[in-house]
C-alpha cells in the first residue's frame, strides 16, 4: 500500500482544486471487498452489500467539516485495532497489520492522554467524533496528519513490549503528539499557502515536546529537544545556503524542498523562545484567540503574531519577523567587567556563519530576548533584556569570586554565545561539578563545537570537552557523541585517526564503567538510552573490552541462549558488524529476513553500513536496493554506508551515481531523495568532491533537491577548510596526550 501526503498528492487520487486555501466538505463512499477494513476521515454511517457485486460492500462515511484537500484520506486493507474512549469522550483507535494489535497499545495510551491535554491547552475541543491512527506498510513520510485518520510508518506507531527499545517508544510518543497537534494547528486552522508551512510544522514540532513532557515526564524530553531540534537547526541555519523560515513558494517542487530542518526544527525553536518570552499563560490566551478566530479557515504567520500580541500585549510581530523573514541567527559576544561591587555584562550581536568566525558589524540584526543566570541561583533568571541594538550593557549586581554567570539559561534563545576566556573558565567549573543545569552544559559544548568549525581552535574545544568526563546526563552525552561523529568523519582519512579514536575512548570510559552492561535496580528510561549510546560509541571507536563483550552477547543472542534486550541491540549489532567479517554480515542479513518486527528490520538496516571491507560495503549497498528492504528505508541503508569512513562514503556516492535513474524514479523528487543526496554528499572533505557533486547534478537535475545540493557542497567546502586549518594542531595535541599517557604508565 502506498500512502500519499501533502502537498499536491490529492490531485493524484481524485480531480480537485488542490490548494490549502480552497477548502470544502467531503462526502466519501468506498466500494470495497467485504472482508477488508475501509476507513476515512469521518465515522461510518452506512455499510451495505453492493447490489452489483455480492463480494463487495458499499461503505458511506459522515460528511467532513470544511477542510483542505491534502487532509482527505481513505484506507482499505487487512487491519485489526485496539480502542478506547478518551477522557473527553473521543473514540480513539489504533489500527495495525493483522496479528500486531497489541503493538498499538502504547500509542493508544499516548493518544488518549494527548487529546484532552490539547483540548485543555487550547481551550478548544477536538472537533470530530473519532480519531484513528493507522500503521501503513510503505510510507515515505514518518506520518501524515489527515484529519481523523492519521497515517504512520509502522516504526512511528507500533511498540512491541518485549522487543522495542526505549528510543523507539520515545519516537512513537513524539510522533503521536506531533500529528495530533495538527488536528487543531493545521487542520482546524490551515496555513493560507505553503509559504506558511512552518506554521503547521514548526508549531507541531514544538508542542509535541510539551505533550510528551505532560504524558511522560520521566523522559526529560525538553533537554532532548536541545540536542534533537535546536542544535541541528542552528547547524543548518549557519550556512549561506539556508533559507528564511517564511520562504516564497511557487510550484510543487519548491514545497517539497521546504519540508526541512528550518521549517520544522528552527520553527519549533523560535516558537519555544517566544513562548518563554511572553509566558505560558499569555501564550495560551493568544492561541485560543487564533484558533477561534480562524477555525475552519486559513491564516498567515502575521495572523498568529497578532493573536499572540492580543494575548500578551508584547510586540510579537516586530520581534518574530526578525527571526522568520531573514536567514540565520546571531552570535552574542559576552564579557564581564567589575565596577565597584557591581558586575557589568557587555553583549554584542553579529550574524553567525559557519564559514567565518567574525562577520563584521554591517550584517543583519535580530530582536533577541536575552536572559542571564548565575550559580548563586541557577534556577532563576538574574536579568532579562530585549536586545534590539548591536550592543547592550547589563548591570547584574554583585557576583562572588568563582561564581559563574550564564547567558541563555535553559538554552532557550536561538543564538550562539561566545564568552570571554575568564567567563568560560568559570563556567567550566560548573560543568565539572555539575552545578550548571544539563541544558546549559549541553549548550556550552555545542556552541564551542560550532565555533571550532567556524574558525575557533578545534584543539581548545577538545581540551574543554575533557571537562565533561564526569558528565551523567544522557542528552549531554548524546550531543557530545554527535559532535564527535562529525569530527570522526572529518579525521577518518588522516594519519592521526587512531589517536582521535583513543581520545573518544578516554572520554567515554568513566561513564561506561559507571553504567556497566546490565540495568541496575532503580534505573529508568534515560539510563537505558545512555547505556546504549555509550557502549555503541566505545564499540565503534575500537575499545577492545567492549568489542569482546559485544561479540559474546551477540553469539548468545544468535544461539538463543540469552536474548539481547532491545536497548542493547543497536550498540551490540553495530560493534560486531564494524569489527566482524562476511559471516557476521550474513548472520545479520539472516536475522533481518527472519524477524516479523519492522523495528528490528530497521534497526539492522541502519547499522549495516558499519562494515569496513570493500566487498562487504558493496554487498550492503546491493542489499539496500533489493526487495528485502522497503523503498522507504533504502535511503537510510545507503546513508549508513556513507558514514563509515573514506571507503564507505566514496562507495555510497558512486552507488548513488550508478543507480541514479532508478533512485530518482523511485522517489519522484520527494524529500526522501533530498535526504539521500544530503547524506551521501555532505560527508566529503575536499574541494574536488564538491566540484564533482555540482557537475553530476548539472547533468542529472533534481529540482526538488536544488537547495539541498547547494547546502551539501557548502558543507563539503567547510569541511575541507576546517581540516586544512586545524589538522596539524589536532595531530600535535593528540600525540602529546598519547605521550603524556604513556609516560604516566
Amino acid at each position: 500500500m502506498l500512502a500519499y501526503v501533502q502537498a499536491t498528492d490529492a490531485r493524484r487520487a481524485f480531480p480537485c482544486w488542490d490548494e490549502p486555501a480552497l477548502k470544502a466538505t467531503f462526502d466519501v463512499t468506498l466500494v470495497v471487498p467485504r472482508d477488508l477494513v475501509a476507513l476515512s476521515n469521518m465515522n461510518v454511517i452506512s455499510r451495505k452489500a453492493s447490489t452489483e457485486h455480492p463480494e463487495l460492500v458499499e461503505v458511506e462515511f459522515a460528511c467532513t467539516p470544511v477542510m483542505s484537500t491534502y487532509l482527505l484520506a481513505f484506507v482499505v486493507g487487512d487491519f485489526e485495532f485496539v480502542e478506547t474512549v478518551s477522557r473527553d469522550g473521543v473514540l480513539v483507535r489504533v489500527y495495525t497489520p493483522l496479528g500486531k494489535s497489541e503493538q498499538g497499545r502504547f500509542a493508544l495510551e499516548v493518544a488518549s492522554k494527548t487529546l484532552p491535554f490539547y483540548k485543555e491547552y487550547f481551550n478548544v475541543p477536538y472537533p470530530l467524533p473519532k480519531i484513528d491512527l493507522i500503521a501503513i506498510s510503505d510510507f515515505a513520510a514518518g506520518a501524515m496528519e489527515n484529519w481523523g485518520l492519521v497515517t504512520y510508518r509502522e516504526t512511528a506507531l507500533l511498540v512491541d513490549p518485549k522487543n522495542s527499545s526505549s528510543a523507539s517508544k520515545q519516537l512513537v510518543a513524539l510522533v503521536v503528539g506531533h500529528e495530533l497537534a495538527h488536528q487543531w494547528f493545521g487542520n482546524l486552522v490551515t496555513m493560507e499557502w505553503w509559504t506558511h508551512l512552518w506554521l503547521n510544522e514548526g508549531f507541531a514540532s514544538w508542542i509535541e515536546y510539551l505533550c510528551v513532557d505532560h504524558c511522560l515526564p520521566e523522559f526529560d524530553i525538553w533537554t532532548q529537544f536541545v540536542s534533537s531540534d535546536y542544535a541541528p537547526a542552528l547547524e543548518l541555519d549557519a550556512l549561506d545556503n539556508s533559507h528564511p523560515i517564511e520562504v516564497e513558494v511557487g510550484n510543487p517542487a519548491e514545497v517539497d524542498e521546504i519540508f526541512d530542518t528550518i521549517s520544522y526544527s528552527k520553527g519549533a525553536s523560535v516558537i519555544r523562545m517566544l513562548h518563554d518570552y511572553i509566558g505560558d499563560e499569555d501564550f495560551r490566551k493568544g492561541m485560543n484567540v487564533y484558533l477561534n478566530k480562524f477555525q475552519h479557515g486559513n491564516a498567515s504567520t502575521d495572523d498568529l503574531w497578532q493573536c499572540l500580541k492580543q494575548g500578551s500585549g508584547k510586540p510579537v510581530a516586530e520581534i518574530m519577523r526578525t527571526w522568520t523573514q531573514q536567514i540565520g541567527f546571531p552570535i552574542l559576544h559576552v564579557s564581564m567587567e567589575q565596577k565597584g561591587n557591581d558586575h557589568i555584562l557587555h553583549i554584542s550581536q553579529q550574524k553567525f556563519s559557519s564559514g567565518a568566525l567574525f562577520s563584521g558589524e554591517d550584517g543583519p540584526m535580530w530582536m533577541v530576548p536575552v536572559n542571564v543566570s548565575s550559580s548563586e541561583d541557577s534556577n532563576s533568571v538574574k536579568a532579562s533584556v530585549l536586545l534590539d541594538t548591536r550592543k547592550v550593557h547589563i548591570n547584574i549586581g554583585s557576583i562572588s569570586n568563582g561564581h559563574w554567570v550564564k547567558v541563555n539559561p535553559g538554552t532557550l534563545g536561538f543564538y550562539r554565545t561566545a564568552y570571554s576566556p575568564e567567563m568560560l573558565q568559570r563556567l567550566l567549573q560548573g560543568v565539572r561539578n555539575l552545578s550548571l543545569p544539563p541544558r546549559d552544559r549541553l549548550g556550552i559544548q555545542n556552541d564551542l563545537f560550532a565555533l571550532a568549525r567556524a574558525g575557533y581552535s578545534t584543539v581548545e574545544m577538545l581540551r574543554i570537552l575533557e571537562a565533561y568526563v564526569g558528565e551523567t546526563n544522557y542528552t549531554v552525552w548524546c550531543d557530545i557523541s554527535s559532535n564527535l561523529s562529525t569530527l570522526s568523519g572529518l579525521f577518518s582519512g588522516t594519519d592521526f585517526y587512531d589517536s582521535f579514536l583513543q581520545y573518544i575512548i578516554d572520554l567515554f570510559t568513566l561513564i561506561a564503567q559507571r553504567l556497566g552492561w546490565d540495568p541496575k535496580q532503580g534505573e529508568g528510561h534515560l539510563d537505558a538510552l545512555l547505556r546504549g549510546l555509550v557502549l555503541g560509541r566505545l564499540g565503534k571507536a575500537g575499545h577492545q573490552p567492549t568489542i569482546e563483550e559485544a561479540r559474546r552477547r551477540f553469539r548468545d543472542h544468535v544461539e538463543g541462549k540469552h536474548v539481547l534486550s532491545a536497548d542493547l541491540r543497536t550498540p551490540v549489532y553495530v560493534t560486531v558488524v564494524k569489527h566482524g567479517d562476511a559471516n557476521t554480515l550474513d548472520t545479520m542479513l539472516k536475522m533481518h529476513k527472519q524477524t516479523d518486527l519492522q523495528e528490528e528490520r530497521v534497526r539492522i538496516e541502519r547499522i549495516l553500513g558499519a562494515v569496513t571491507s570493500p566487498d562487504l560495503i558493496q554487498k550492503v549497498l546491493n542489499f539496500a536496493m533489493s526487495e528485502e528492504v522497503r523503498a522507504q528505508d533504502t535511503v537510510f541503508v545507503i546513508a549508513g554506508v556513507s558514514m563509515a569512513g573514506e571507503l564507505g562514503r566514496a562507495a555510497a556516492w558512486k552507488f548513488v551515481q550508478d543507480n541514479w535513474a532508478e533512485l530518482h524514479n523511485r522517489y519522484q523528487g520527494g524529500f526522501l531523495l533530498t535526504r539521500l543526496i544530503k547524506r551521501t554528499t555532505e560527508v566529503f572533505t575536499c574541494e574536488r568532491r564538491a566540484q564533482e557533486i555540482m557537475a553530476f547534478f548539472e547533468v542529472h537535475p533534481a529540482p526538488a533537491a536544488h537547495r539541498a545540493i547547494e547546502q551539501s557542497c557548502e558543507n563539503v567546502r567547510l569541511n575541507a577548510a576546517w581540516l586544512s586549518r586545524d589538522a596539524d594542531a589536532v595531530q600535535e595535541f593528540l600525540q602529546s596526550r598519547r605521550h603524556s599517557h604513556t609516560a604516566r604508565m
